[in-house]
């Protein structure tokens, strides 16, 4: 089968297209899908660089979440051949024309809705809820998400809105009339050299009482600096930017907030009671119309290494995928 092999760690640039990759058979608990469309995710730029704890060696088939239609499962699996699922496999292997998923991580696709647009079903829109859940979220409260214009950050500032929130959106400068549709209250630069301050400026020097961090390096000690002294919480879950140094000085002397790491690999792991909870907030919101199906910018497999490159670089908007 054809699909794209990461053979280094040097980056999404040395992703490879292929057209012999053997095509995976499903073992118990597993079903195999073929592939329609698979969606892009800061992850795979993670894993393409080796920063993802525990990620794949390569040579290996990239990418981790696909959309498709069940064409064989494994023995204990009672989902019917035919069925469109949408999935992911930390694994890897979403990049190609056949992927084989866990069976309790297939979720069907929605009735009416395309393969590609229930991508920002099982990575960005769980993420963008379980930040906001886990960070206590209520309305009249204040939060800030970074990273805005990307397929989580623009489901975080939908549903924020919605929990009655004010929202305080960072994106590039290009991207902020696309973060004002979505109705951020106020929409500042990711690239202003002292965001902190004018994140305090628009709170009377408070500081908001959430914080979505999304992209780390510098933006993590930016983040904590505007979040409220002592209620304040700081939910972290992504660092395209690059790690970050915090001590337990920073947090006595300078940074009095409550920090929150999120994986939500690791969230469904350890707490699928808690998964389930926001999966069903989820469904709610999709049925009142707060969200709708993702419009995603599509590509062919063969531009996944270029499409990937312009993710880390910060030049995309929304929710990409590549069609099969």
């Amino acid at each position: 089968m054809r699909a794209l092999q990461q053979t280094s760690l040097n980056g999404p640039a040395d992703l490879r297209l292929i057209s012999d990759a053997p095509v995976p058979v499903p073992g118990p608990g597993e079903v195999l899908i073929r592939v329609v469309a698979a969606g892009l995710n800061f992850v795979d730029i993670s894993q393409a660089r080796g920063t993802f704890a525990g990620g794949p060696q390569p040579p290996y088939v990239a990418g981790i979440e696909a959309a498709g239609e069940v064409t064989a499962v494994g023995e204990g699996v009672e989902l019917e051949l035919g069925t469109h699922v949408v999935g992911v496999s930390i694994r890897g292997g979403a990049f190609a024309e056949y992927l084989v998923l866990p069976a309790v991580a297939a979720l069907p696709v929605p009735a009416g809705w395309d393969d590609e647009r229930a991508l920002g079903l099982v990575v960005s829109w769980p993420t963008a809820l379980a930040a906001l859940r886990l960070g206590g979220l209520g309305a009249g409260q204040t939060v800030l998400i970074h990273a805005a214009a990307g397929g989580t950050g623009q489901a975080a500032v939908k549903m924020a809105k919605q929990y009655g929130a004010t929202v305080i959106a960072t994106a590039s400068p290009e991207k902020h009339e696309v973060v004002r549709g979505l109705g951020a209250d106020h929409v500042l630069s990711s690239r202003s050299t002292d965001l902190a301050a004018e994140v305090l400026r628009l709170t009377d020097g408070v500081g908001v009482d959430l914080t979505l961090e999304s992209v780390g390096g510098p933006t993590l000690d930016a983040s904590l600096s505007a979040t409220k002294r002592v209620t304040g919480r700081v939910v972290v879950f992504g660092l395209p930017a690059g790690e970050a140094a915090l001590s337990n000085w920073d947090l006595v002397y300078k940074h009095q907030v409550q920090l929150i790491g999120l994986n939500i690999g690791i969230l469904i792991q350890t707490t699928p009671q808690l998964y389930g909870e926001i999966m069903g907030e989820l469904f709610r919101l999709l049925a009142t119309g707060v969200l709708g199906p993702a419009e995603p910018t599509t590509y062919e497999l063969a531009d996944g290494p270029k499409v990937l490159t312009e993710l880390e670089s910060r030049a995309t908007i929304g929710k990409l995928a590549l069609l099969l």
